[in-house]
């Protein structure tokens, strides 16, 4: 199926969370942890499974992995800028950590537990680099004590090109010279993989595990449901992205710096309820279904059928 972008979170559970794929799991997560680290095998604890997806449900396709050593790793794409993303990626840390401890268990048992979290928007609006890497340390020693807990963020927005339109070559040589580091070559491969798959310039790379990648991309096949979701999730980025796209030109026209920032940065604001109406109104333009938008914007799908009565009339 020609034209998947692994940008979707069932694209991406389905090119790095199946057992013939596990190479380039252990890539991705070897670009992102530190030399200490480092893993050379993983096991899969919740591999991807089709049966799991039900029609118009945006769920949590997360990965679960274990290294040979004991860590533990969480892995997720997340599609949307969810309120409190934050919390639940406390939570999502927390339930991993306490899951390994069985009754009667040692608390010595508990291993290191890294979660990775790869953002389709902008979290961190502070920072300027696109990977931050979060642990418990005291505040004035600056001690790394409780050290079995770490956060990675990848804000995939953050390394993508926001300059002015450019034609192809020019766009490409832009992206390879980014392109620095390891990591560099995947979050390339997750935001313009289609410049990647042009003739020549994926070998550039010289990176094995990313050209796998992309020859997997291309002939990946989803089943009824599958596509079915795919599409739904697929809507709701580009939804998103032209919604956020007329915020920042809206904000621009106006002078609004500071409005342009953070509509780029953390989508658009809860308190501006105009634009989060005209998110909604796009996604029933594109006939994505009330559950999914209920889901996506905490709105009770009574609201949106409102929503959709009003825009009829």
């Amino acid at each position: 199926m020609s034209g998947v972008t692994p940008r979707v979170d069932i694209a991406f559970k389905k090119l790095f969370g199946v057992e013939e794929n596990k190479d380039l799991l252990i890539s991705l997560i070897n670009s992102i942890v530190s030399k200490e680290d480092q893993v050379s095998d993983v096991d899969l604890l919740n591999p991807y499974n089709p049966k799991n997806f039900k029609r118009d449900k945006l769920s949590i396709l997360d990965i679960k992995a274990k290294c040979s050593s004991g860590e533990l790793y969480n892995i997720e794409i997340q599609v949307s800028d969810e309120e409190d993303y934050d919390k639940r990626a406390l939570l999502y840390w927390a339930k991993l950590y306490s899951g390994q401890l069985e009754q009667s268990m040692d608390y010595s048992k508990l291993n290191k537990t890294i979660g990775i979290h790869i953002l389709n928007f902008i979290s961190i609006p502070s920072i300027e680099k696109y990977h931050n890497v979060f642990n418990l340390r005291e505040k004035d020693s600056n001690l790394h004590h409780f050290k079995d807990i770490e956060l990675h963020t990848i804000e995939l927005r953050k390394f993508e090109n926001k300059a002015e339109k450019l034609d192809e070559s020019e766009e490409i040589n832009m992206l390879l010279k980014k392109i620095k580091t390891s990591l560099d070559r995947w979050v390339a491969f997750l935001t313009r993989h289609d410049l990647l798959s042009k003739e020549g310039v994926s070998t550039k790379l010289k990176d094995p595990n990313v050209q796998k990648a992309l020859d997997v991309l291309e002939v990946m096949n989803f089943s009824k449901q599958e596509r079915e979701a795919y599409e739904d999730h697929l809507k709701w980025l580009r939804v998103e992205a032209n919604t956020l796209k007329k915020a920042e030109n809206k904000a621009f026209i106006k002078g609004e710096a500071k409005g342009i920032e953070k509509g780029i940065e953390k989508g658009i604001e809860k308190g501006i309820e105009k634009e989060r109406i005209a998110i909604i109104n796009n996604m029933l333009a594109s006939n994505i279904s009330i559950d999914t938008i209920s889901k996506a914007t905490k709105l009770s799908p009574s609201e949106i059928e409102k929503l959709k009565r009003n825009k009829e009339h």
